[in-house]
Formats: structure tokens, sequence, C-alpha cells
């Protein structure tokens, strides 16, 4: 893979996808990945550590079920992001990375910078979400 400094932002004027575009994404998807598992790490053995379920006051004990519940949620929907940013990273290997699962077109740099786990172009996005409205409207 090419190297590229740590101040590298992909440009319109590169090859949409090149090596450095790719060697980019790669970076910040690995870098993002480190950081959220850290943060479970750290939440799952500070969570441990002040556990008040064994307190007699019944609102103690509702009230640190209700974090732990909060926390865990937080951490499931960190464990969904790592499984994105895998398929992310997956398709960078395989080289279909920032191309729209729906259409095959390019998804943007700019879109992809914003949310690098992004897989549909902002076209195929839209018709999603508005697919969606009109299901949840029903």
């Amino acid at each position: 893979m090419v190297k590229i400094s740590k101040t590298y932002k992909p440009t319109l004027k590169e090859k949409y996808m090149c090596e450095k575009h790719k060697a980019y994404f790669k970076k910040k998807l690995t870098e993002w990945k480190s950081e959220i598992i850290k943060t479970n790490n750290d939440a799952l053995y500070n969570s441990s550590l002040d556990d008040n379920s064994t307190s007699a006051d019944i609102v103690d004990q509702a009230s640190s079920y209700t974090e732990k519940n909060v926390e865990m949620r937080a951490i499931n929907r960190q464990i969904k992001l790592i499984s994105k940013i895998d398929q992310a990273l997956k398709k960078i290997k395989d080289g279909t990375y920032g191309y729209c699962e729906e259409t095959g077109e390019p998804i943007g740099i700019k879109r992809l910078i914003a949310r690098p786990i992004a897989t549909l172009c902002i076209a195929a996005q839209e018709k999603h979400e508005k697919e969606e409205k009109v299901y949840a409207d029903l």
C-alpha cells in the first residue's frame, strides 16, 4: 500500500479511489475502529467497578440497572459500527470501496470523508430513506 503523510486529504483532482485514497480511508477506518474498541473496553472496565445492584435501596438498584442498560445499548451500537468498519476495510481490500452497492456509481470523496462506512451514494441513500419513511407512515 502507498505511504501517505499525516496531513494528507483526498482531493477531487486525483483519480477516484486511487491508491492514496485507499490508504487514507484504510488508515481513517483502522484508527476509528481502535478508538471505539478502546472506549468500549474502558466503559466495560469502569462500569463493572461501580455496581449498585447489591444496594438495599430499590431506587439505587433501578437507577443502576437503567444506567447499565443504556451503557450496554451504546456498546452494542459500537459493536455494530465496528462490523461496518470491518466491512468497509474488506471492501478496500477487494477494490469495491467507495462505490454504491445499489448503482455502482462512486459514492464521492466528501461523503466518504464525512461517513467512511457509507455504502450508498447520496441518490440511493435518499431513495432508501424515502422508502423507509413510506413504510413507517403506513
